[in-house]
């Protein structure tokens, strides 16, 4: 039976394990403060490049341009953005479960895949996958070259006919204990045209708009830009969703430290409380012996 010594020890031990967990939780709601308003701040960029495309795209009767191509879908790339460490719920987990199942539905083609983060390039190794390129430690402090650096790898193996199309998956920032995870085709762009428009969309891409260079040319300087803002619109949520989910987890796991504090030092009193009432009835009992 644990004696009061070994309560008390076990009482701090979690007490130190719960500052640490109260303290991560501080360092990730600020982490996260920042991480939101980058992400929010992304948001209506991203969303009037691909408005201005759509509108650029319908001014020409018919496109071409090698991001734009459209081929059987036999040779796969998927970009997989899962956290940089552990400590986060199950926020790992779910990205990566997203990802197991869409390689399922895909088994019968060749799949490649662009990992960014650590945890999702150690699965995703693991489990024998290509990973043709590999950026660690980047989701931490998100930045524009690091999503131009990506968009060349896969537009480069798009343009040269070595992949068929481009997905990525990352976990969308909806609110901190609500994320959304994301399965997007990225190429070819081409899919942009498939998306639902509102009427005022619709309304704003028939403007006759003057361009001061040729529609063509506009046309190809967007099109890597449009898959440059996706990318890093996407680190950007997963940034921010991640560190919710850390903030989340270490929030429930403090309480949960408390609730082990209190269990433990009821248990204890119970201990302690037996013990002396053994002690009086020794003493009482010694007492009538001796009479």
């Amino acid at each position: 039976m644990p004696t009061l010594l070994d309560f008390r020890r076990r009482i701090r031990s979690v007490k130190n394990t719960q500052q640490i967990t109260r303290a991560m939780k501080f360092v990730a709601a600020a982490r996260l403060r920042r991480a939101q308003e980058a992400a929010l701040a992304a948001r209506p960029f991203a969303r009037e490049l691909a408005r201005v495309l759509r509108s650029t795209m319908a001014r020409i009767e018919e496109p071409q341009n090698p991001l734009l191509a459209h081929r059987a879908e036999e040779k796969i790339l998927v970009i997989v953005l899962a956290g940089e460490r552990g400590l986060a719920g199950a926020f790992n987990t779910n990205i990566l479960r997203k990802a197991n199942d869409f390689f399922r539905a895909n088994k019968g083609k060749k799949l490649s895949m662009v990992a960014v983060g650590k945890k999702g390039r150690d699965t995703l190794k693991r489990a024998g996958f290509n990973v043709v390129a590999e950026y660690i430690n980047v989701l931490a402090r998100v930045n524009y070259g690091t999503a131009r650096e990506i968009a060349a790898v896969v537009t480069d193996l798009y343009a040269k006919e070595e992949i068929d199309s481009v997905y990525i998956v990352f976990s969308e920032f909806k609110t901190v204990m609500t994320p959304n995870l994301v399965m997007e085709k990225l190429l070819p762009v081409e899919a942009i045209r498939s998306g639902e428009e509102s009427s005022a969309e619709q309304a704003v891409a028939q403007v006759d708009y003057i361009y001061e260079q040729p529609e063509e040319q506009i046309l190809n300087k967007l099109l890597p830009r449009y898959v440059e803002t996706q990318i890093l619109r996407a680190m950007l949520e997963s940034s921010a969703a991640e560190h919710a989910a850390r903030m989340t987890a270490m929030e429930s796991a403090t309480k949960n430290a408390g609730d082990v504090i209190e269990a433990l030092t009821l248990h204890m009193n119970k201990v302690r409380q037996a013990a002396i009432t053994k002690e009086i009835i020794e003493i009482v009992s010694g007492a009538g012996s001796a009479a």
